[in-house]
Protein backbone atom coordinates (compact mmCIF):
# COMPACT_ATOMS: atom_id res chain seq x y z
CA UNK A 1 0.00 0.00 0.00
CA UNK A 2 1.24 3.26 -0.98
CA UNK A 3 0.91 5.89 1.69
CA UNK A 4 0.03 9.75 0.92
CA UNK A 5 1.75 12.96 2.12
CA UNK A 6 -1.40 13.15 4.50
CA UNK A 7 -0.64 9.70 5.81
CA UNK A 8 3.06 10.62 6.20
CA UNK A 9 2.30 13.81 8.06
CA UNK A 10 -0.54 11.81 10.66
CA UNK A 11 2.00 8.90 11.03
CA UNK A 12 5.11 11.41 11.90
CA UNK A 13 3.32 13.26 14.08
CA UNK A 14 2.20 10.20 16.12
CA UNK A 15 5.57 9.39 16.14
CA UNK A 16 6.18 13.05 17.62
CA UNK A 17 4.24 13.06 19.76
CA UNK A 18 4.50 9.46 21.94
CA UNK A 19 8.60 10.79 21.88
CA UNK A 20 7.76 14.23 22.99
CA UNK A 21 5.49 12.51 25.92
CA UNK A 22 8.49 10.35 27.01
CA UNK A 23 11.06 13.12 26.54
CA UNK A 24 9.26 15.63 28.40
CA UNK A 25 7.96 13.15 31.30
CA UNK A 26 11.62 12.69 31.89
CA UNK A 27 12.63 16.36 31.79
CA UNK A 28 9.67 17.97 33.54
CA UNK A 29 10.10 19.27 36.99
CA UNK A 30 9.07 19.21 40.07
CA UNK A 31 6.19 21.26 41.66
CA UNK A 32 8.59 23.38 43.42
CA UNK A 33 10.91 24.41 41.04
CA UNK A 34 10.34 26.90 38.02
CA UNK A 35 6.80 26.80 36.47
CA UNK A 36 6.89 25.11 32.68
CA UNK A 37 4.88 26.66 29.46
CA UNK A 38 5.01 24.86 26.34
CA UNK A 39 4.35 25.84 22.75
CA UNK A 40 3.29 23.95 19.67
CA UNK A 41 3.62 24.69 16.02
CA UNK A 42 3.60 22.79 12.93
CA UNK A 43 6.69 23.72 10.38
CA UNK A 44 9.02 22.35 8.07
CA UNK A 45 6.68 19.67 7.78
CA UNK A 46 7.03 18.53 11.63
CA UNK A 47 4.97 19.14 14.51
CA UNK A 48 7.13 20.89 17.22
CA UNK A 49 7.06 21.08 20.51
CA UNK A 50 8.73 24.20 22.97
CA UNK A 51 9.37 24.06 26.72
CA UNK A 52 10.94 26.89 28.58
CA UNK A 53 10.68 27.54 32.35
CA UNK A 54 10.29 30.78 34.08
CA UNK A 55 8.82 33.63 34.70
CA UNK A 56 10.38 34.56 30.88
CA UNK A 57 9.14 31.55 29.51
CA UNK A 58 6.25 33.02 27.42
CA UNK A 59 8.48 35.42 25.77
CA UNK A 60 11.14 33.17 24.78
CA UNK A 61 8.86 30.90 23.29
CA UNK A 62 7.42 33.65 21.43
CA UNK A 63 10.72 34.61 19.88
CA UNK A 64 11.58 30.83 19.35
CA UNK A 65 8.91 30.49 17.24
CA UNK A 66 9.19 33.60 15.34
CA UNK A 67 12.66 32.33 14.60
CA UNK A 68 11.58 28.94 13.19
CA UNK A 69 8.81 30.17 10.98
CA UNK A 70 10.77 32.99 9.28
CA UNK A 71 13.51 29.85 8.72
CA UNK A 72 11.35 27.66 7.52
CA UNK A 73 9.89 29.75 5.10
CA UNK A 74 13.41 31.32 4.24
CA UNK A 75 14.58 27.33 3.86
CA UNK A 76 11.59 25.84 2.06
CA UNK A 77 12.77 24.87 -1.63
CA UNK A 78 9.42 24.84 -2.69
CA UNK A 79 8.39 28.38 -1.39
CA UNK A 80 8.90 30.65 -4.13
CA UNK A 81 9.54 33.89 -2.13
CA UNK A 82 12.68 31.58 -0.01
CA UNK A 83 15.72 31.89 -0.64
CA UNK A 84 16.90 28.28 -1.52
CA UNK A 85 13.99 28.68 -4.48
CA UNK A 86 15.98 31.85 -5.79
CA UNK A 87 19.01 29.96 -5.44
CA UNK A 88 17.82 27.52 -7.67
CA UNK A 89 16.07 29.49 -10.26
CA UNK A 90 18.86 31.53 -10.57
CA UNK A 91 21.35 28.11 -10.79
CA UNK A 92 24.05 29.29 -13.09
CA UNK A 93 24.79 32.85 -11.56
CA UNK A 94 25.67 34.58 -8.50
CA UNK A 95 22.23 34.71 -6.22
CA UNK A 96 21.90 36.69 -2.82
CA UNK A 97 20.61 34.96 -0.15
CA UNK A 98 19.98 35.09 3.11
CA UNK A 99 22.69 34.40 5.89
CA UNK A 100 20.72 31.44 7.21
CA UNK A 101 20.41 30.06 3.52
CA UNK A 102 24.31 30.49 3.41
CA UNK A 103 25.24 29.20 6.80
CA UNK A 104 23.34 26.18 6.25
CA UNK A 105 24.31 25.06 2.90
CA UNK A 106 27.97 25.60 4.66
CA UNK A 107 27.67 23.55 7.00
CA UNK A 108 26.27 20.52 4.80
CA UNK A 109 29.18 21.25 2.44
CA UNK A 110 31.65 20.95 5.09
CA UNK A 111 29.78 17.78 6.69
CA UNK A 112 29.85 16.45 3.09
CA UNK A 113 33.41 16.92 2.79
CA UNK A 114 34.31 15.30 6.19
CA UNK A 115 31.94 12.30 5.18
CA UNK A 116 33.69 11.60 1.86
CA UNK A 117 30.08 12.51 0.05
CA UNK A 118 27.58 10.98 2.63
CA UNK A 119 25.94 14.18 2.45
CA UNK A 120 24.98 16.19 -0.36
CA UNK A 121 22.29 19.32 -0.58
CA UNK A 122 22.39 18.50 -4.59
CA UNK A 123 20.38 16.33 -4.75
CA UNK A 124 17.22 17.60 -4.36
CA UNK A 125 16.49 16.68 -8.17
CA UNK A 126 16.65 13.50 -7.07
CA UNK A 127 14.56 13.68 -4.12
CA UNK A 128 12.00 15.11 -6.48
CA UNK A 129 12.02 12.39 -8.92
CA UNK A 130 11.07 10.03 -5.69
CA UNK A 131 8.29 12.05 -4.85
CA UNK A 132 9.14 12.67 -1.33
CA UNK A 133 9.12 16.40 -1.59
CA UNK A 134 5.40 16.02 -3.16
CA UNK A 135 4.16 12.53 -1.46
CA UNK A 136 3.92 11.46 -5.16
CA UNK A 137 6.09 8.49 -4.50
CA UNK A 138 7.44 6.61 -7.51
CA UNK A 139 10.87 4.35 -8.54
CA UNK A 140 12.56 6.29 -10.94
CA UNK A 141 14.38 4.05 -13.39
CA UNK A 142 18.18 3.55 -13.18
CA UNK A 143 18.43 5.61 -16.63
CA UNK A 144 16.78 8.23 -15.10
CA UNK A 145 18.98 8.33 -11.78
CA UNK A 146 22.11 7.96 -13.57
CA UNK A 147 21.55 10.75 -15.73
CA UNK A 148 20.30 13.14 -12.59
CA UNK A 149 23.58 12.16 -10.90
CA UNK A 150 25.82 12.99 -14.11
CA UNK A 151 23.85 16.33 -14.28
CA UNK A 152 25.17 17.16 -10.09
CA UNK A 153 28.48 19.04 -9.69
CA UNK A 154 28.18 19.54 -6.08
CA UNK A 155 32.52 20.58 -5.72
CA UNK A 156 31.11 23.58 -8.11
CA UNK A 157 29.20 25.42 -5.98
CA UNK A 158 30.51 28.68 -5.03
CA UNK A 159 30.27 30.94 -2.09
CA UNK A 160 31.57 34.01 -2.36
CA UNK A 161 32.35 36.63 0.84
CA UNK A 162 29.72 38.82 -0.23
CA UNK A 163 26.96 36.21 0.84
CA UNK A 164 26.42 35.16 -3.01
CA UNK A 165 25.88 31.63 -4.23
CA UNK A 166 26.75 29.96 -7.11
CA UNK A 167 25.23 26.74 -8.76
CA UNK A 168 26.32 25.23 -11.41
CA UNK A 169 23.73 25.51 -14.38
CA UNK A 170 21.09 22.58 -13.91
CA UNK A 171 21.75 22.29 -10.62
CA UNK A 172 19.34 22.75 -7.42
CA UNK A 173 19.53 22.18 -3.82
CA UNK A 174 17.41 21.38 -0.83
CA UNK A 175 19.03 22.11 2.70
CA UNK A 176 16.47 19.55 4.28
CA UNK A 177 19.14 17.52 5.83
CA UNK A 178 20.50 20.33 8.32
CA UNK A 179 17.70 23.09 8.00
CA UNK A 180 15.44 21.25 11.48
CA UNK A 181 18.78 21.25 13.18
CA UNK A 182 19.78 24.49 12.51
CA UNK A 183 16.16 26.23 13.51
CA UNK A 184 16.34 24.21 16.58
CA UNK A 185 19.82 25.86 17.30
CA UNK A 186 18.63 29.40 16.25
CA UNK A 187 15.16 29.31 18.69
CA UNK A 188 17.36 28.27 21.60
CA UNK A 189 19.46 31.38 21.16
CA UNK A 190 16.29 33.58 20.54
CA UNK A 191 15.01 31.93 23.91
CA UNK A 192 18.26 32.78 25.93
CA UNK A 193 17.98 36.06 24.29
CA UNK A 194 14.53 36.77 25.60
CA UNK A 195 15.51 35.54 29.23
CA UNK A 196 15.06 31.88 29.22
CA UNK A 197 17.65 29.79 30.83
CA UNK A 198 16.15 26.44 30.72
CA UNK A 199 14.81 24.98 27.90
CA UNK A 200 13.91 22.33 25.53
CA UNK A 201 13.19 22.19 21.69
CA UNK A 202 12.12 19.20 20.04
CA UNK A 203 11.47 19.61 16.00
CA UNK A 204 10.71 15.88 15.08
CA UNK A 205 13.65 13.76 15.94
CA UNK A 206 15.82 17.46 16.37
CA UNK A 207 16.04 18.04 20.44
CA UNK A 208 18.23 21.10 21.54
CA UNK A 209 18.24 21.78 25.09
CA UNK A 210 19.65 25.29 26.53
CA UNK A 211 21.25 25.30 30.30
CA UNK A 212 23.61 22.69 31.17
CA UNK A 213 20.85 21.37 33.43
CA UNK A 214 17.06 21.60 34.01
CA UNK A 215 15.37 23.72 36.81
CA UNK A 216 16.27 21.11 39.15
CA UNK A 217 20.18 20.65 38.43
CA UNK A 218 19.52 17.35 37.13
CA UNK A 219 20.63 16.21 33.64
CA UNK A 220 17.97 16.30 30.52
CA UNK A 221 16.97 13.38 29.96
CA UNK A 222 16.07 12.53 26.31
CA UNK A 223 14.71 9.57 24.90
CA UNK A 224 16.02 7.18 21.79
CA UNK A 225 13.00 5.91 19.98
CA UNK A 226 12.67 2.11 19.22
CA UNK A 227 12.56 2.48 15.42
CA UNK A 228 10.61 -0.86 15.07
CA UNK A 229 8.10 0.36 17.82
CA UNK A 230 7.69 3.98 17.39
CA UNK A 231 5.52 4.29 20.17
CA UNK A 232 8.60 3.19 22.41
CA UNK A 233 12.19 3.96 23.08
CA UNK A 234 15.34 1.96 23.34
CA UNK A 235 16.49 4.16 26.33
CA UNK A 236 17.44 7.50 27.95
CA UNK A 237 20.26 10.14 27.42
CA UNK A 238 21.18 12.05 30.19
CA UNK A 239 22.73 15.49 28.68
CA UNK A 240 23.76 19.17 29.41
CA UNK A 241 23.45 21.52 26.76
CA UNK A 242 23.46 19.97 23.79
CA UNK A 243 21.91 18.68 19.73
CA UNK A 244 20.60 15.67 19.80
CA UNK A 245 19.42 14.79 16.61
CA UNK A 246 18.14 11.12 15.24
CA UNK A 247 17.90 10.20 11.28
CA UNK A 248 16.20 6.62 10.77
CA UNK A 249 14.48 5.20 7.76
CA UNK A 250 11.39 4.68 9.57
CA UNK A 251 10.67 8.76 9.82
CA UNK A 252 9.47 9.10 6.60
CA UNK A 253 9.43 6.10 3.62
CA UNK A 254 6.55 4.51 1.20
CA UNK A 255 5.97 1.24 0.03
CA UNK A 256 5.85 -0.02 -3.95
CA UNK A 257 5.91 -4.16 -5.33
CA UNK A 258 6.72 -5.24 -1.83
CA UNK A 259 9.24 -3.37 -1.15
CA UNK A 260 10.15 -0.37 1.01
CA UNK A 261 11.64 3.06 -0.16
CA UNK A 262 13.41 5.22 2.73
CA UNK A 263 13.41 9.19 2.30
CA UNK A 264 17.34 8.71 2.88
CA UNK A 265 18.67 8.55 -0.36
CA UNK A 266 22.69 7.34 -0.95
CA UNK A 267 24.85 10.47 -3.08
CA UNK A 268 26.76 8.11 -4.66
CA UNK A 269 23.70 5.69 -6.30
CA UNK A 270 20.52 8.09 -5.81
CA UNK A 271 18.84 5.40 -4.11
CA UNK A 272 17.49 5.03 -0.44
CA UNK A 273 19.75 3.64 1.77
CA UNK A 274 20.69 -0.06 2.54
CA UNK A 275 22.85 -0.99 4.63
CA UNK A 276 22.94 -2.14 8.73
CA UNK A 277 21.63 0.73 10.77
CA UNK A 278 17.73 1.60 11.68
CA UNK A 279 18.33 5.10 13.34
CA UNK A 280 21.88 6.86 13.98
CA UNK A 281 21.01 9.39 16.71
CA UNK A 282 24.08 12.26 17.07
CA UNK A 283 25.02 14.45 19.88
CA UNK A 284 26.90 17.34 19.67
CA UNK A 285 26.82 21.07 20.30
CA UNK A 286 25.97 22.25 17.33
CA UNK A 287 22.53 21.63 16.12
CA UNK A 288 23.32 22.17 12.40
CA UNK A 289 26.43 20.25 12.53
CA UNK A 290 24.21 17.11 14.22
CA UNK A 291 21.85 17.39 11.99
CA UNK A 292 23.94 16.84 9.12
CA UNK A 293 26.17 14.18 10.85
CA UNK A 294 22.76 12.09 11.34
CA UNK A 295 22.04 11.73 7.64
CA UNK A 296 25.79 11.28 6.40
CA UNK A 297 26.58 9.17 9.35
CA UNK A 298 23.08 6.75 8.52
CA UNK A 299 24.67 6.67 4.55
CA UNK A 300 27.68 6.00 5.94
CA UNK A 301 26.41 2.66 7.96
CA UNK A 302 27.84 1.28 11.60
CA UNK A 303 31.88 0.58 10.95
CA UNK A 304 32.07 4.33 9.37
CA UNK A 305 29.85 6.08 11.85
CA UNK A 306 32.14 4.67 14.77
CA UNK A 307 35.44 5.85 12.86
CA UNK A 308 33.88 9.28 12.71
CA UNK A 309 33.37 9.39 16.30
CA UNK A 310 36.11 8.16 17.48
CA UNK A 311 38.17 10.53 15.28
CA UNK A 312 35.44 13.87 16.57
CA UNK A 313 36.08 13.80 20.26
CA UNK A 314 32.87 16.20 20.66
CA UNK A 315 30.49 13.63 18.42
CA UNK A 316 28.96 11.12 20.13
CA UNK A 317 26.77 8.50 19.04
CA UNK A 318 23.52 6.16 19.68
CA UNK A 319 23.49 3.43 16.52
CA UNK A 320 20.44 0.95 16.20
CA UNK A 321 21.58 -1.97 13.66
CA UNK A 322 19.17 -4.48 11.74
CA UNK A 323 21.09 -7.46 13.74
CA UNK A 324 19.31 -5.66 17.04
CA UNK A 325 22.12 -3.87 18.25
CA UNK A 326 22.24 -0.48 20.43
CA UNK A 327 26.03 0.91 20.30
CA UNK A 328 26.67 3.66 22.56
CA UNK A 329 29.37 5.60 22.39
CA UNK A 330 31.66 6.82 25.29
CA UNK A 331 31.18 10.00 25.67
CA UNK A 332 27.29 9.17 26.12
CA UNK A 333 27.45 5.72 27.99
CA UNK A 334 27.65 6.36 31.19
CA UNK A 335 24.43 8.25 31.37
CA UNK A 336 22.40 5.88 29.18
CA UNK A 337 19.43 4.01 30.81
CA UNK A 338 18.44 1.17 28.44
CA UNK A 339 14.52 0.64 28.23
CA UNK A 340 14.52 -2.45 26.19
CA UNK A 341 14.64 -6.42 26.79
CA UNK A 342 14.81 -6.54 22.01
CA UNK A 343 17.91 -5.29 21.52
CA UNK A 344 21.56 -6.40 22.56
CA UNK A 345 23.80 -3.37 24.31
CA UNK A 346 26.84 -2.82 23.39
CA UNK A 347 29.07 0.14 24.88
CA UNK A 348 32.69 0.30 22.83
Amino acid sequence: MRPTRTSCKRAAALTLALTLALTLALAGCGRSGPEKHEKQLFAMDTVMLLTAYGDKADAALDAAAEAINALAADLDPEKEDSSVHALNAGAGGPVAVSDDCRAVLETALAVGRETGGALDPALYPIIRAWGFTTGEYRVPSRAELDRLLAAKDTQAIAIDDAGTVTLPAGSAVSLGAVAKGYAAQKAAEAMAAAGAEHAILSLGGNVQTLGETRPDGKPWQVAVTDPNDTGSYVGTLSVGQTAVVTSGGYQRYFEQGGRTYIHILDPATGQPVDNDLLSVTVATADGARADALSTALFVLGAEDALAYAAAHEDVDLVLITRDGRVIVTAGLAQGFEENSDDYAFEYP
